[in-house]
């Protein structure tokens, strides 16, 4: 499969920088996430690869031959879009083949293209359908088969499961990935959800106005956040105020230590799960430690929240899976490791 490269991509609407000298490589058969709030760019980035939307600045290559000025139709490119985009007044055959039906391609192949393309989303014997007859679900499924008939070059999905309910919103994105790694097709999905990012792509593009601030695979962007940004937006984080001493760092008067500190006034970050629990007099050897009261204490879904109000701040603690939970207005102390937490400006935020 061709591999899609992006360089200095830029677009601008008037004042406004949608999308800002942005470079990246998607490497052949791999699965890259453009992850990032509204207005962020990630859209616009997508349908300027598309062809959709015409770059101020920049080149888009594919397999190495610059398609920046190329016309959409001869990009052999497979867009799902977040609305799905199907005609109404065609049955799920027809809006499948449409594409093949655009390019002249025989009735015959075309034929056997849709029944393949049918198969391979599980819609056998739903071609004579409408799509008003199906679930959302199963549309969503129509959209994606439209999209791989016509044996794309780069396959783009932009928000293509924010329409469906969580329960479907789980089981689509498996089963699009599974599709995706068996026909090793180059993809590029956009998504603001960071579990879609998380389970469907190889990387993960962090996108913030209009530029990519951090790129990687799911554990290198969670574990080893570049920015506070992107500490922030991908998973949850305490976040708790530092106060530079002599020697140090300091936590309402307490001691603590971080292995990279940059300059200026800096913030404290710490992933929940990264947190233990300790008695108030249990030894902590070897971690940063504060103590202070259970405020509350939650079950949400297949793990436990404890809030701990501290001279530092509120820190949410999730303690692995079994772990009996605190009550509620008991002192206890918690604790981590320096290596586990992060230091970044707080001018920053």
């Amino acid at each position: 499969m061709p591999s899609l490269s992006i360089q200095g991509l830029t677009k601008r609407y008037g004042a406004t920088v949608a999308v800002d000298g942005l470079s990246l490589d998607v490497g052949a058969g791999e699965a890259v996430a453009l992850l990032g709030p509204s207005g962020c760019g990630k859209t616009t980035t997508l349908r300027m690869v598309a062809g959709l939307i015409e770059p101020g600045d920049g080149s888009i290559r594919l397999d190495g031959v610059d398609i920046t000025r190329q016309p959409a139709y001869r990009r052999g490119m497979g867009y799902v879009f977040q609305s799905y985009a199907l005609f109404p007044h065609m049955s799920v055959s027809a809006n499948v083949g449409f594409g093949l039906d655009e390019r002249g391609v025989g009735r015959a192949e075309r034929d056997q293209r849709v029944s393949q393309a049918l198969d391979l989303v599980r819609l056998q014997g739903l071609g004579h359908r409408k799509p008003k007859e199906l679930s959302g679900g199963q549309q969503q499924r129509v959209a994606l088969a439209r999209a791989l008939v016509i044996k794309p070059a780069v396959l783009l999905l932009d928000e293509s499961l924010s329409n469906l309910d969580s329960k479907l919103r789980d089981a689509m994105r498996q089963e699009i990935r599974d599709i995706q790694r068996a026909l090793s097709i180059t993809t590029l999905f956009v998504t603001h959800d960071q579990i879609e990012a998380f389970t469907m792509c190889d990387r993960i593009a962090v996108m913030e106005k209009g530029r990519i601030a951090q790129i990687g695979s799911a554990r290198d962007i969670y574990d080893d956040p570049v920015s506070r940004f992107v500490a922030q937006f991908v998973g949850r984080a305490n976040v708790l105020p530092l106060t530079r001493t002599g020697d140090g760092l300091s936590l309402a008067g307490a001691p603590v230590s971080v292995s990279s500190v940059p300059t200026g006034d800096v913030d404290l970050f710490i992933r929940p799960q990264l947190v233990k629990l300790l008695a108030p007099s249990e030894p902590a050897s070897g971690l940063d430690r504060l103590t202070g009261k259970v405020t509350r204490v939650s079950f949400v879904g297949e793990r436990v929240e404890v809030v701990v109000d501290t001279a530092a701040g509120r820190i949410i603690v999730e303690p692995p899976a079994g772990t009996t939970p605190p009550d509620e207005g008991a002192d206890i102390g918690v604790g981590w490791r320096p290596a586990d937490a992060r230091a970044f400006r707080r001018e920053d935020a």
